[in-house]
């Protein structure tokens, strides 16, 4: 299939990008885009006078984000003035449904040549010189017609399992307070530190200044941690001294550490594969011998618990859970014995749901890889789609 640069059959408009701000003056008509393409950080005309009137979008025109992320895609729905991370592409010699459809095939590529060591990036120019293939309007317009009806196909079942996902995650989550007692109305708690030997914050000072490579010490940091799990993707290392300075916030099997900030309170007990690390901007929770690890670990991560945590987070763009807060955190006063009985009831009652929604996950993964399979094969003509659009139908 033969190919010319996305150029030659689009209008690309890189946002304004001047020295120094966040946020960019525009005229008082049109509000002002910023940030990747889903419409996030939208920022009221009125305010600003206009600098660079040219650069806008227009309603319609595909926006994507050329960092951090770079790929993310949308169309816009009005007419915009566009900053830095953004670019604007208008179809003029193409039909502008299957641009929309090619594009998407074409994030990995962009991913794979973004550079730059603070955070990726890729520029208009390699925006442009995508290699844009060339077929007839009428084959693109046949392709993007196919492409709108499998893809709103594979959205649907998508969307049908993520409400079975919410329905049974909910489920869980009622199960989990009721054998916990968190839904009595009479429940008796106390203080979080009066059931702990210690509560403490990780590195919050220039951490990045301790990082060495693998042959450090494990650091955990909130991207490792969710509900009730650690990862060890993205694992950072620090050095020996950094965390002989830090020994405070030194991890022990057993431990809980709990995220600051973005989803605050998620906890997660560590396990013995990490005993001895450390930790980056978390607060770590050492149970006393009366409280055991897992059970807390439940409590922690209850929607109970939660409504808490965000009743006592600060923070006007991300939720952030200091010490202080969790020191005071309610808890059940129930006996060690008594919670270690729950604990395995828990346990019992939550696994057969845990591994459903585990498998719903991995439907939904394989589902994402086939949509985007499919949008590949389409535009780069892998498939007959008139031939798999009959198949379809039958």
């Amino acid at each position: 299939m033969s190919a010319r640069p996305l150029k030659y059959v689009t209008w690309i408009n890189a946002g304004q990008s001047p020295p120094s701000a966040n946020v960019f003056p525009l005229n008082n008509r049109t509000p002002f885009l910023q940030g990747n393409a889903e419409f996030t950080h939208v920022h009221p005309a009125a305010k600003f006078e206009c600098e660079t009137p040219n650069k806008t979008c227009k309603s319609g025109d595909i926006l994507i984000s050329v960092r951090a992320p770079v790929g993310a895609l949308n169309i816009a729905d009005r007419n915009y003035g566009i900053g830095r991370g953004l670019v604007a592409i208008r179809a003029i010699n193409c039909n502008p449904r299957f641009l929309w459809w090619w594009l998407h095939s074409q994030v990995d590529r962009l991913q794979s040549v973004a550079t730059g060591t603070t955070y990726k990036s890729v520029s208009s120019e390699d925006i442009g010189s995508l290699s844009f293939p060339q077929i007839s309007l009428d084959e693109q317009r046949c392709i993007a017609d196919f492409l709108d009806s499998e893809t709103a196909r594979i959205d649907g079942i998508r969307k049908t399992r993520e409400r079975m996902r919410d329905l049974l995650t909910l489920r869980r989550e009622r199960v989990i307070e009721k054998l916990l007692g968190l839904d009595a109305t009479n429940i008796v708690t106390k203080p979080l530190k009066y059931g702990t030997q210690l509560i403490t914050v990780g590195i919050v000072v220039t951490p990045a200044a301790w990082y060495v490579d693998s042959a450090g010490i494990p650091a955990l940091r909130g991207m490792n941690v969710t509900s009730g799990k650690i990862s060890n993707s993205n694992l950072v290392h620090i050095s020996r001294e950094g965390h002989a300075a830090h020994r405070k916030s030194t991890l022990r099997q057993g431990d809980l550490v709990v995220v600051r900030t973005g989803q605050a309170g998620a906890a997660a007990v560590i396990p013995p594969e990490l005993d001895g690390a450390n930790c980056i901007d978390l607060v770590l929770v050492r149970p006393s011998p009366d409280m055991n690890s897992k059970y807390l670990e439940y409590i922690l991560n209850s929607d109970w618990a939660k409504r808490r945590v965000e009743q006592y987070s600060v923070g006007s763009i991300q939720s952030h859970f200091n010490v202080s807060a969790m020191k005071q955190m309610p808890v059940p006063v129930f006996p060690l014995a008594q919670q270690r009985e729950v604990t395995k009831q828990v346990d019992k009652e939550v696994s057969a749901m845990e591994q459903i929604l585990a498998s719903m996950e991995r439907a939904n993964i394989l589902l994402a890889e086939r949509r985007q399979a499919l949008i590949t094969a389409a535009v780069t003509g892998q498939i007959d789609v008139t031939t798999a659009g009959r198949a379809a139908a039958g």
